[in-house]
This record gives structure tokens, sequence and C-alpha cells, in this order.
């Protein structure tokens, strides 16, 4: 029994972290795009919120169709003694998780470039290594964790430079994706505690399905609609609903069996990948910085990776 399994191998590890990575890197240029098919200007919070409420709440309910199908246990652990407590645990996740975390990230998002945004939001991964040394004994913090994330760091940095048109602060853009980066790296510290607490693809299910929820119910108090609906929009949401599903389904699989540092650091590459797809799918302009940055940031994952 001592075997360990496909999410503990290191090469499955760095595969499905990758895999995740990848996706939520392409999710930044399809959310845009889906603004602009769906008609919902940068004004239109409510409206936001109902798009974002929806892709999350079908992404919920997918992955407990599938957990049931594969017989997964949906109820509780009784943690602390209680289910109660258990039950109060994942609703706070789901909230921080999902609902704010995505409710500031569509509006910081829709007030900022699809690059600009994608680098901002790495700060997340930095938070939740830096974090999990701080919280966990299995995470500590290593000479090569240190450089690793400096490495890294500068990579995502390096996008910025020579950038004078978006170097302004502001607050519902800016503002925006670095709260999204708090709520994001510290729901990742609460991963672990969710997979003692409930079936961790049945808590990731739940987190969506009900942050989702709360989302679309917002986004309907508010006044949101979906202005237009067209084919464009329906392959936009469609698309962003795969990234939720498979992304949040492999990477909390990940955080419960590994260190946080270990995985949390491939995201990294999200900045990467969402500047690339930035240019590809918004005619965003190409520069030498990108492959600069992809070249370090890829050079921090293979440092904190690598064997001693």
């Amino acid at each position: 029994m001592s075997e360990k399994s496909l999410f503990q191998r290191p090469l499955w590890v760095a595969f499905f972290a990758f895999s995740a990575a990848f996706l939520w890197g392409w999710a930044y240029p399809i959310i845009k795009m889906g603004f602009g098919y769906f008609g919902i200007a940068a004004d239109m919070t409510g409206s936001k919120m109902l798009f974002a409420g929806i892709r999350f709440c079908i992404s919920g309910v997918i992955i407990l169709m599938m957990a049931l199908f594969a017989h997964k246990p949906m109820g509780f652990n009784p943690i602390g003694g209680s289910k109660l407590r258990a039950f109060l645990y994942v609703t706070a996740y789901a909230l921080l998780n999902t609902t704010l975390h995505y409710a500031a990230f569509y509006i910081g998002l829709s007030h900022s470039e699809g690059a600009r945004a994608a680098i901002l939001n790495s700060l997340s991964v930095f938070l939740l290594v830096i974090l999990a040394c701080l919280f966990f004994k299995s995470d500590k913090m290593t000479l090569k964790k240190m450089l690793g994330c400096v490495v890294g760091f500068l990579g995502v940095a390096s996008l910025s430079l020579g950038n004078g048109e978006s170097g302004e602060f502001t607050l519902l853009g800016d503002g925006m994706i670095i709260l999204n980066t708090l709520c994001a790296a510290i729901a990742g510290l609460m991963t672990r505690g969710v997979g003692k607490r409930v079936n961790v693809f049945v808590g990731t299910g739940y987190s969506l399905g009900a942050g989702g929820l709360m989302l679309l119910l917002t986004g309907l108090l508010m006044g949101g609609t979906l202005p237009q609906i067209n084919m464009g929009g329906i392959i936009c949401l469609l698309a962003l609903i795969v990234i939720s599903t498979v992304g949040f389904g492999l990477y909390n699989k990940l955080l419960t069996c590994n260190p946080i540092g270990k995985v949390a650091i491939w995201n990294s590459l999200i900045p990467i990948v969402g500047c690339i797809t930035s240019v590809i799918c918004l005619g965003e302009p190409f520069t030498w910085k990108y492959l600069f940055a992809a070249v370090l940031a890829t050079a921090g994952v293979y440092i904190i990776n690598r064997e001693k």
C-alpha cells in the first residue's frame, strides 16, 4: 500500500499541473471574447457576475455528476466532532475560492488588458508557496524554493517592462486582480482541509457549484443579463466550463496529496500562456519580453521541482 498514487508520481504531477496551468492561461482571452460576444460592457457588473455564475455552476454540477457515477462518497466527514463544522468549512471555501475569487477576477479583467491581468494574477503563485511554508510542515522553505520563486517572479515581472501605456494602477482593474490573487492563495491553503472533510472531487464540485450559484444569484439581483446570445458566446462559455472542470479537478487533487509549493509553482506559467493567447486571440502586440519571461518562468519551475 506504500506505492504512490498516480497524482503523487513526479512525472504525472508535472503533467497534470502543467495541464491545469495551460488551461487557465487560455481563460484570459476567452473571458474577454465572451464579454464581447454577449455584449457585456465594462460597467455591467451584474452581467459579469451572471456570466461567471453560469460557468461555475454548470462546471460544479458536471463534477458532482462524475463523482456520483464514480461512486464517490458525497457526505461530509465529522472533522472536529461535527459534520456541521465540515459543511461550514467547505461553504467558506466555496465563498472564497469561487464567489469572491471570480467576482474580483471578472471585474478586474474587464478593466484591464488580458496580458496585464495575467501578470498580476501570478502573484497568487508566490503568495501560496510562501504561505504554505508558514502553515504546513511538509512545505518547508528551502534555498531551492526561494531561488525558484525569485527566478519565476523575475520572469513574470519582465513582462511589464517597457509597457508605459498600461503602467498606471487602477482600482477596478489592478486592484480587483490583486484581491483575486489573495483569495486564490488563501483558498489554496484551505484545499487540503477540504480534502479531509469531503472527497476532494466532491468538494471541488460543491465549491464550484455553490460558489457559482451565489455568483449567478448576485448577478440576477444586480439586474445582470446576457444582452445578446449567439454561437460565439456559447462556444466561449462552453470552453470556460471545460477549463474550470478539468483545471480545478486536477489542481485540487494535486494539492491534497503533494507539497503545495511543488504544485503551485507551475502556475508561474499561467501569465506566459495568458500573454501568448492574448496575442493570438485579442490581437495584442507580441514582443521579445514574452519569450524572455517564458524562459525565466520555466527555469523557476524546474529549479523548484528538480531532484536533489
